[in-house]
């Protein structure tokens, strides 16, 4: 059902290559044979909502066909991420990934859920596989596939809280430092500024929020419902 995406010169020319981010997203949003809810079509309201979902979400048949893929899904499905779509088809890129992800897509037919982990160092990635009632559809039961983060804090969840409690654009960096797991010393080191001045700025951060150290100011920051950008790139398939 799935299959690695092979390095070597001979078996990496016979696979087309990983489609990138933009090429993508230039796919409309529903692949193949049409997902009904409730005898009907989803509504161009559906979509967007799902869109605004700033966790990737894709619908896989039990043939790893994706048949859904929400905006954040597209954007997440690059060519560092353990999973990739080439085509319509899910693969891997490691072996040792092939079986977790089958078994869990095997045990989602029989109505299981299952919790996965793929990738390696940065690119480790938790998967929620979820199984989903056969309600008529001509693809057979399918399966959702929930992406997890690849990093704690968003960007754009961090600049949207700054902006919210009137962080200064020196102590929104140090808040983005903060949140990548950054030490005081060594942000002060890449700010090219002295300790003492971003502890001065951490104080002022803890202050606007009212957190009482520094690990309840990430948890601040790392509990925030997702943000997802205003812009879109012009190809999402998607109906006015």
């Amino acid at each position: 059902m799935f299959e690695t995406i092979s390095h070597s010169p001979v078996h990496a020319a016979m696979l087309p290559r990983p489609q990138r981010p933009h090429q993508v997203a230039a796919q409309p949003l529903y692949f193949g044979p049409e997902r009904r809810v409730g005898g009907r079509e989803p509504g161009a309201w559906l979509t967007r909502m799902l869109d605004e979902i700033d966790y990737g979400m894709l619908l896989v048949t039990a043939d790893a066909q994706v048949t859904y893929l929400n905006h954040a899904g597209r954007l997440e499905l690059d060519g560092h991420h353990p999973l990739q779509l080439l085509g319509r088809t899910l693969k891997v890129h490691r072996p040792q990934d092939v079986a977790p992800l089958y078994d869990a897509l095997a045990a989602a037919q029989r109505g299981l859920r299952k919790l996965i982990t793929v990738g390696e160092g940065e690119h480790r990635v938790s998967i929620s596989v979820v199984p989903l009632p056969n309600e008529g559809a001509d693809t057979g039961p399918l399966t959702l596939l929930v992406l997890g983060k690849r990093q704690m804090c968003e960007q754009l969840s961090v600049q949207g809280f700054a902006r919210s409690v009137n962080l200064t654009p020196a102590e929104t960096r140090v808040l983005e430092h903060l949140c990548g797991g950054v030490r005081p010393t060594e942000i002060a080191q890449r700010q090219g500024v002295a300790v003492s001045t971003v502890r001065t700025q951490i104080g002022s951060i803890r202050a606007k929020t009212g957190a009482g150290s520094i690990r309840e100011l990430v948890r601040q920051v790392a509990v925030l419902p997702p943000l997802v950008g205003a812009l879109r790139t012009g190809a999402l398939g998607l109906s006015s």
